[in-house]
């Protein structure tokens, strides 16, 4: 009942991603609008770049789980997790259990986000 009103999934599959390539791209395809004159290099900006991406059409992650115990995001969506939460477990990818998964959701809603700002700006909106 809960999901009655949804009508489709999407699944991305990053197999072979690199976010550098990624941004490379985009910025390739941004001077190519430049070079063309469709595009005054005054005129970019943050969503210029983000309109480029390959994954323009998802939103930005607001929580990237780190399985595996390491502390690095591994060139993984580096321009989308610019303000992403980050939730780092010791256990492996494949043992990622529902009770895991709920610990990282109970973590991140604790979280104050901030995107950016100080916590007393964050009060003062």
């Amino acid at each position: 009942d809960d999901t009655a009103h949804c009508t489709g999934l999407t699944l991305v599959l990053a197999l072979s991603y690199s976010s550098r390539w990624e941004i490379t791209e985009a910025v390739r395809n941004i001077a190519a609008k430049v070079q063309a004159g469709s595009l005054d290099p005054d005129d970019i900006t943050d969503d210029t770049i983000s309109r480029n991406l390959s994954t323009a059409d998802m939103p930005d992650p607001d929580l990237l789980i780190r399985t595996g115990g390491d502390f690095r995001v591994s060139n993984f969506l580096l321009w989308q997790i610019a303000y992403s939460e980050i939730y780092v477990t010791s256990t492996y990818w494949p043992d990622f259990t529902k009770d895991d998964f709920l610990d990282a959701l109970e973590q991140f809603q604790s979280r104050e986000r901030r995107f950016g700002l100080t916590s007393d700006q964050v009060q003062q909106q």
